[in-house]
């Protein structure tokens, strides 16, 4: 079902907008719109209606633009916060087809966007992210990830066409429960990330986004 244009997450949408929306008929096609526009280095959120306005967008704006255009498919918005150390955290928009789970995402690294829906599970889709989770100094840095947010919570706020809510959403994240991924040990053992793996994540990315770890 998709929402009217009465509905709280419809509602300010404008016609041309929605026309817009209307176009991206299937995760795939969400994540060829987030693939073609900018990767944002700026620091502040977007609502997905200024995503849409600016078409640029970092993963937190990404992740919220796809979980609106994942709901129009009748989905429920949900996102999804990969806690990174060393790193910036990433966020996920997840959809269900099929009875497996897939992922939408805006990313300035080319192995932390789209994932088909054939997961189980959240940690299994989450684990599918690990190896392509690294900073430029080649570190894995994926820790840990959320339960999964939904975003009808926030309908009040009309973070689908405001900024307002939106740090709201963030606080939300971020205290969320997070389940860890591997243990203090395995983290102390892993192996740098492979050059070529590394040049390849890379090809295209804003180097203004991207984070500088501490050594």
């Amino acid at each position: 079902m998709r929402p009217a244009l009465g509905s709280p997450a419809g509602g300010a949408w404008t016609r041309r907008e929605l026309a817009i929306l209307d176009r991206l008929r299937s995760p795939q096609a969400i994540q060829g719109f987030l693939d073609r526009i900018e990767y944002s280095a700026d620091p502040f959120y977007r609502s997905p209606r200024r995503v849409l306005r600016d078409r640029k967008a970092h993963c937190f704006d990404g992740a919220l633009f796809a979980a609106a255009a994942i709901r129009r498919l009748g989905h429920r918005p949900l996102v999804v916060d990969l806690r990174a150390e060393n790193d910036d955290d990433h966020m996920i928009a997840v959809f269900r087809h099929g009875g497996r789970l897939g992922a939408v995402a805006k990313s300035n690294f080319v192995g932390l966007r789209y994932r088909e829906p054939l997961f189980r599970d959240l940690r299994e889709l989450v684990l599918s992210f690990f190896e392509d989770f690294y900073n430029v100094a080649r570190q894995k840095t994926l820790r840990s990830y959320s339960v999964p947010l939904d975003l009808t919570r926030f309908d009040a706020v009309r973070w689908e066409t405001s900024e307002e809510g939106l740090e709201l959403i963030a606080e939300r994240l971020d205290s969320a429960r997070h389940f860890g991924v591997l243990t203090r040990r395995q983290a102390g053992e892993l192996a740098p990330v492979d050059v070529r793996r590394y040049r390849a994540g890379l090809m295209g990315s804003n180097p203004k986004g991207l984070y500088r770890p501490r050594r």
